[in-house]
């Protein structure tokens, strides 16, 4: 997904914002591969998940000997507060209990004006047939949070969005979906990716 598929985008708009050398913090870096191609484009990173099966896989790639990996979770990573220059979180945040909580987090771990690239799975992602079940009543992992749901909240609890495209699948790429509102493009969306700047 990082060379050709869906998150092959998301480290040039990093750049665009997060300069060269900058600290980020990968939250729910999983296997680590997210975290090699931020090294690779020039920043010191620590990868945050808290799965350790996912955590050894990052150690073990060789690639990743210039990354920190930890455990941890999204709603409290033991970071220090005003540590890291940007955040990472890409298709973590609505696997969490509390999607606020871990907003909060990143606003606590980030320097002042830093900024948080996150992105959501949208409406047409396959993933969200795993929240099925909470129809029926079933507790369920995935909170299936919109993007413009993500997007409100985050303007609304000391966020400035300054930058955000959409990722679709190849159907609806073959639709002028760049001349819709923007709520329009996020409903045809297989994922949302943000970018939001933290005001201290």
């Amino acid at each position: 997904m990082w060379e050709t598929g869906s998150r092959k985008d998301i480290v040039p708009f990093i750049k665009r914002f997060v300069p060269t050398g900058s600290m980020v913090c990968d939250l729910g870096c999983g296997d680590g591969t997210g975290s090699e191609k931020l090294v690779e484009a020039g920043y010191v990173v620590t990868g945050i998940d808290v799965s350790e099966e996912m955590l050894e896989r990052a150690r073990q790639n060789p690639r990743n000997e210039d990354c920190i990996f930890r455990k941890g979770n999204l709603s409290d990573c033991e970071s220090p507060d005003n540590h890291f220059d940007a955040v990472m979180a890409i298709n973590s945040i609505e696997w969490t209990n509390h999607p606020y909580e871990s907003l909060k987090e990143m606003a606590r771990i980030l320097k002042p004006d830093g900024y948080a690239c996150i992105s959501i799975l949208g409406p047409t992602a396959g993933p969200r047939s795993n929240s099925f079940s909470r129809l029926y009543g079933e507790e369920v992992i995935c909170n299936t949070i919109m993007p413009w749901e993500f997007e409100r909240l985050a303007l609304e609890n000391g966020w400035r969005k300054t930058g955000e495209f959409g990722v679709f699948k190849k159907a609806a790429e073959q639709l002028p979906h760049g001349s819709l509102p923007v709520e329009l493009q996020q409903s045809l969306s297989f994922m949302w990716v943000f970018m939001f700047q933290v005001i201290k």
